[in-house]
């Protein structure tokens, strides 16, 4: 995928962009910026999927609630990482969250935040972006989970806008530029299928 365009568009937005071709050239990227420092990671299978928290436990402390880390831990820390559930060409970043935890920490407090994004993550535009953020990012992660809300008994197709007390989708995040509560923002590009 060409990321010339997104790349400009983030970059006009405030966001550092880095692009690599494969997960392990990002995650090689992202263990060489960050070291002895405090990381969080957010609910994120894109960080999973890169193996993130191994490469980078062996040098930094690291925080993940899905290995039994408290996600109040995760508040204090310098350097904070995100995947999105969608991202639009132009340059806005659609997050979905439940808890609200990986939102709040990816609008203040950090000193460095990453934003993960699979080129699976990428819509046209934003009303793109959201469409994605509801009907595949949510579903897949509502799955994941177990829950009983109608996007799981529909097998992950689409968002219901359900009122399940078990519904994940609580709080829907977009960022139209970086916010001015974490100065040092980048996005990392990956020209591959990474997370839901």
């Amino acid at each position: 995928m060409d990321f010339e365009v997104i790349k400009k568009n983030l970059e006009n937005k405030g966001y550092k962009v880095s692009c690599f071709a494969t997960k392990e050239e990002a995650a090689a990227y992202l263990n060489g910026q960050i070291d002895g420092m405090s990381v969080a990671i957010g609910g994120c299978m894109s960080a999973k999927e890169m193996g993130l928290s191994d490469l980078l436990r062996s040098h930094n402390d690291v925080v993940w609630h899905w290995e039994g880390g408290d996600r109040m831990d995760a508040i204090a820390t310098d350097v904070y990482i995100s995947s999105v559930n969608g991202i639009a060409k132009t340059g806005e970043i659609v997050n979905i969250d439940g808890t609200g935890n990986r939102l709040a920490s990816t609008l203040f407090g950090h000193k460095k935040l990453y934003y993960l994004v699979g080129s699976n993550k990428i819509a046209d535009d934003l009303e793109g972006a959201v469409w994605r953020a509801r009907n595949v990012a949510s579903p897949k992660n509502a799955m994941r989970f177990g829950v009983d809300t109608p996007c799981v008994a529909s097998g992950g197709k689409q968002c219901f806008d359900c009122g399940s007390a078990q519904r994940i989708c609580k709080a829907l995040l977009i960022l139209w530029e970086r916010p001015n509560g974490i100065k040092d923002t980048e996005v990392v590009l990956v020209d591959e299928e990474l997370g839901y």
